[in-house]
């Protein structure tokens, strides 16, 4: 399956007089390679406050989801999702996964919609990632970021980085375990306008699990990258740093308000805004 929903296959690189390293405040005693063909973006805690996603995204989709369920019951969408959900709750159920809950194929559309938000709201409450509620969540979110009831939060560095990205020929690419449909919503109705201009594609977990060295090099195959060190990944999250980094990706530590503290002996350059990328 092709993961990257219309990825551009451009990897124009940033020239031969691109600096190979760069030293500053922002990064560690491991200078930051910023000689790198093409950009690999986590979402939540490198582009976007984890406050965001934690106390906005998913307060809305616990508060909304009985509600929404009820309201599209009928559409191809919801029943698709529900589906998925359902065969979800099914493989859980019989790998004995604690806390999981059935939801049923048939009883009156209260009794399943009940199974559903309940199957829901114990996912979200373990944090789950799993892709028929990310696009469960995804459908939801759609609908309050159209009405302008949400606007994905951006840090103020994103933009200017971008734009330079942009001129410089240097394709940007999105890896999130949210679904491709909300990572494109998030940048589609951000509090800094429309990004997705600036975007050649998204992947999500469909390409892999972002913690498997082999989720990056197959991203690094689809997007065209013949050398992977040419792929330059930022992400706040130390699992996937070293999933990356054993890949042999370009890593970056990414180091935000309220993201977790790193081991001190990471090894990895760190960065706290984009302008350390240049």
């Amino acid at each position: 399956t092709d993961s990257t929903d219309s990825v551009s296959t451009s990897t124009r690189g940033r020239g031969k007089s691109a600096k190979k390293t760069r030293g500053s405040a922002a990064s560690t005693t491991v200078a930051i390679d910023t000689d790198y063909e093409a950009v690999l973006l986590d979402i939540e805690g490198t582009t976007t406050p984890i406050s965001f996603v934690k106390e906005e995204l998913f307060p809305i989709f616990s508060k909304n989801v009985a509600d929404f369920l009820k309201k599209n019951w009928t559409t191809e969408e919801t029943q698709a999702d529900v589906q998925c959900l359902r065969e979800q709750a099914e493989a859980d159920i019989k790998a004995k996964v604690k806390g999981a809950v059935a939801i049923p194929s048939s009883g009156t559309p209260t009794q399943i919609q009940r199974a559903a938000v309940a199957s829901c709201l114990w996912q979200t409450s373990i944090n789950r990632k799993s892709g028929p509620l990310k696009q469960l969540q995804g459908h939801l979110w759609k609908y309050y970021y159209e009405s302008g009831d949400i606007k994905g939060e951006m840090y103020d560095d994103i933009l200017p980085a971008l734009k330079r990205w942009k001129k410089e020929g240097t394709p940007v690419y999105i890896y999130s375990s949210g679904s491709r449909a909300a990572q494109r919503l998030i940048f589609g109705y951000s509090d800094k306008g429309d990004l997705r201009p600036y975007l050649s594609g998204y992947f999500d977990t469909k390409s892999g699990a972002k913690v498997e060295a082999a989720s990056y090099e197959n991203i690094a195959e689809t997007i065209g990258i013949d050398d992977i060190s040419k792929l330059l990944f930022c992400t706040d999250m130390m699992n996937e740093a070293t999933a990356s980094t054993e890949a042999g990706v370009n890593t970056v530590m990414f180091l935000r308000p309220g993201n977790g503290a790193l081991p001190p002996d990471h090894g990895l350059p760190t960065a706290t805004t984009f302008q350390s990328l240049f």
